[in-house]
Parts: C-alpha cells; structure tokens; sequence
C-alpha cells in the first residue's frame, strides 16, 4: 500500500511493534486501521465495513457496540476506578464476581484468582501447581503436559505450554519440565484407516506412556483446552476427554481446563467442559469474560487445588504472587455485566441453535477441491484448506495458502484469521442467521477467487 506521510498508517509503521506480525513485511504492507464497531461488524479509517468472523480474537462475544457494558465501566469508573487485592483488600465488584463464577462453574469449585489475560493466568497456573506441589512435600512432581497444537498463551511460561513451533522457536522455548503429547486431530494425525475411537484410544495410550517414562510421581498437571482454538479449531473426537480424564485419575494429576476460548458459549454450552463431560481441577476463563472491553482472566480452582496452597501460605506467611490490575474494579463490573447479558438474552442457546445452522453451512463448501476438512462446534469452526485433498496437503510452503485465501476474504469485507492453511470461524455471539449467510457466501466466493491463486502453488 502507498502511505501518506503523517497517516495513521505511516505513524503506526514508524512507531508501532506488532504482536503475529512478519515485523519487515509490516514496513512495506502498513496496517489496517479500524476506527468503530457496530454489531459483528467493524469499519477501518477509509469507512469500509468488515463482517469480523473472528469476534476480534475469538473473543468480543457481545459485539462492538454493546452500550450497557460501556454503562458499566463509567458507571464503576466513578465509584472506584481503581483498587487491588493484595494483603486482604478487597472490593464489591471482585467478591460479586469470584461467587458468580465459583456458583455458575461446570464442577464445585472454590476459590477464584484474577488476572489481566489467558496468558497470564496459565503462567499464575504454572506457579500454583509448583507451590502446591511443594505445600504436599512432593517437590519432585513438578512436570506439566499439554499437547502438541494446544495454545496456551506467550509468557515464557504460557508460552512453553503452547505447543506451536513458532512460539518456540528463537525464544529458547519450551522450558524444562514441559512435555507434550499428540493432538486429538483425526483428520491429520490419525493412521491410515484409523477409527475416530481407535485413536482417540491411542492419544489415551501415548499419554499413560509418556507418563510411565517420565514417571508418574513427577507429573503434576496436564493443561488442555475443551476444544483447540489457535491451533487449527481442532474438536476432539467421540470419547477422547473421557480416556484422557482416565489416564490423568490413575495417576493422581491434576486437570487444568483452558477455557480462554471456549467459556461462556462458544461451544452452544457455558463451558466447554460442559460440551465434552470434562471435569477439571483447575478452569482457566478470559476473552469473552468480558467481551474483550476489558483486559480480564480468572483462574477458577477447587479445593484440591487451593488447600494445599492455603497451607503452604500459611507456612510462609504470603501468597508471594499477584497482578497490580488483578480483579480490577471496573474488569469486574464490566464482566458481570457481560454475564448478565449472556443469560438475559439467552446467548448460549442461541449460539447453540445459529451455532447448528452455521455449521451446517459450512460444510456445504466440504466439496469444494480446495477443502481438506471443515470442523466445529457451536459458533466456532475452521476450514482446511488444501491443494491436493488425497494427500491433505496445501503448498510447501505452510501457511502460503491460507494467507492468500485470508487476503481475499478482506477484500471481500470478511476479517477472518488463518493459522496456517486453516481459516478460523468464531463470529460474535449474538450474530444472526442473515449474517451466517454473508458470511458462509463471502466463503464460497473466495474459494472460487483461491482457483487461480492455488494454480501458481506447487503441493507439499
């Protein structure tokens, strides 16, 4: 693109490092600018409107112009702007919503710890697990497994759990004690001719292997999301959460439910956990806590988690650790006005039922010779796409494909995110059945642009 000089465009090159972005094609590319949101639908700085089929980053549940949690933040902004939690300060907005989440959680739970974002609050998950490792005199069970293509944030310590190359790579990434197991991805991980229950059976089988190798006395905590998001929008096949649940009770290890994605209806249930019979020590919720109008995450735990952690407090004197915005007033008010909403509406049924719809549209593109897969449930989902559907293979270079279809779908007023050569769906919780339209059409129009694009690719 051609930048004025002085544009907000020009401006954010010359100043601006961005987060997933090639940091030299930037320079040459510049931003796209967007200016307001209304409904599902943002505008950049040129007017242009854009069907956001990402709810920003999977995570602007209520839309972009809910006034009532905009209502909300003034109203707290008024009252308290700020306070912390430390050393046994507390305020109204964070007690409402530490009993709102421990009561509407999928399994008892007890206690809830807040942070500012899913990162941060894996990397707080992290800690506990070793504190209380150390609170039952098992200083040696200090191991944590999470899967290969899970995502779990980009703290050092997040970020090791995330099992994505490109988090790792020249970041000196993952730190020890961090194992990963294969991902429940039938489509590609599976064997020639594997049933859907034959390998769910061997992830539960690779996973008490690498437990017996390593040692179970030194396993603490297997992270997993109910459904993977950054990686692929990866569904986990019939039976898979009930044989890893298995595994992890033989051997006494703790759960940990990332839910950063997931909760709050994307799955067309509250929780994710709810969806796949999923019961966890440990409930890890941020992004649609709040609608992203607030830099928000809770860790929710029960109490075979927390009471060890209480003791060793105790032994010490302090819990050594905590966030100078964590369970921020207006955070707090802002999300329990988004919860509010979510059940005054009925947002998590009617993700269920437009969820089935677009669903069920997507997969009318299944035939199309550049769709390997479509998968989701709820109102998330992705597309694969390929070059050679025999072979499930895009172009050699990965991610080369998904770029260019990423690319169209802009032009076409469509913001959507590929992770690889994968297209990830996640629209806005309240959108509607005509938009599901616009947006599986916009789809079908660029699967038809991607022809000629796709000729010039050569296949893995």
């Amino acid at each position: 693109m051609t930048m004025q000089p002085n544009s907000q465009e020009a401006r954010d090159v010359a100043y601006q490092l961005h987060a997933y972005t090639n940091a030299r094609s930037h320079q040459q590319a510049g931003p796209l600018v967007i200016e307001r949101g209304e409904g599902p639908y943002v505008f950049d700085a040129a007017g242009k409107r854009y069907l956001e089929a990402m709810a920003g980053l999977w995570s602007v549940g209520l839309g972009f112009s809910e006034k009532r949690l905009v209502d909300a933040a003034h109203r707290q902004m008024q009252a308290l702007p700020f306070y912390h939690t430390f050393a046994s300060r507390s305020h109204g907005p964070s007690i409402d919503l530490a009993e709102k989440l421990v009561k509407m959680a999928p399994v008892p739970m007890s206690k809830v710890f807040f942070t500012n974002s899913g990162s941060e609050a894996n990397d707080t998950v992290l800690k506990l697990i070793a504190y209380r490792s150390n609170a039952l005199g098992q200083p040696q069970r200090k191991k944590v497994i999470s899967r290969l293509r899970g995502y779990h944030g980009v703290t050092i310590a997040s970020a090791s759990l995330t099992g994505l190359p490109n988090n790792h790579r020249s970041f000196d990434l993952p730190l020890p004690n961090i194992l990963h197991t294969g991902s429940p991805h039938h489509y590609k991980d599976a064997a020639a001719g594997e049933s859907e229950e034959a390998f769910a059976t061997r992830r539960a089988e690779e996973l008490d292997a690498l437990i017996q190798k390593e040692g179970p006395d030194t396993i603490a905590a297997f992270f997993g999301e109910p459904v993977m998001g950054a990686g692929g929008v990866i569904v986990p096949p019939a039976t898979y959460w009930e044989k890893i649940q298995a595994v992890l009770n033989k051997y006494d290890i703790l759960l940990v439910a990332d839910e950063v994605i997931c909760g709050f209806g994307r799955t067309g249930k509250m929780f994710g956990c709810e969806t796949f019979n999923i019961r966890p020590d440990v409930l890890v919720v941020s992004k649609q806590i709040t609608s992203s109008y607030f830099p928000f995450s809770a860790i929710i735990m029960n109490d075979r988690m927390f009471e060890p952690i209480a003791d060793e407090s105790n032994k010490i004197g302090v819990l050594g650790h905590g966030f100078t915005a964590g369970g921020h007033p207006v955070g707090s008010a802002v999300a329990l006005e988004n919860l509010r909403i979510i059940e005054e509406r009925n947002l998590v049924a009617h993700a269920a039922e437009i969820g089935a719809y677009m669903q069920d549209r997507l997969r009318t593109l299944a035939d199309h010779p550049l769709v390997g897969e479509v998968r989701g449930i709820g109102l998330i989902a992705a597309v694969e796409l390929v070059l050679d559907k025999t072979r499930k293979v895009a172009a050699g270079t990965p991610g080369a494909l998904g770029g260019v279809a990423s690319r169209l779908l802009l032009e076409r007023g469509i913001i959507s995110r590929n992770m690889l050569d994968a297209l990830a769906i996640c629209p806005p919780l309240i959108v509607t059945k005509v938009q599901i339209d616009e947006l599986v059409d916009g789809l079908a129009g660029m699967l038809e642009d991607l022809k000629a694009e796709a000729a010039k690719l050569t296949p893995a």
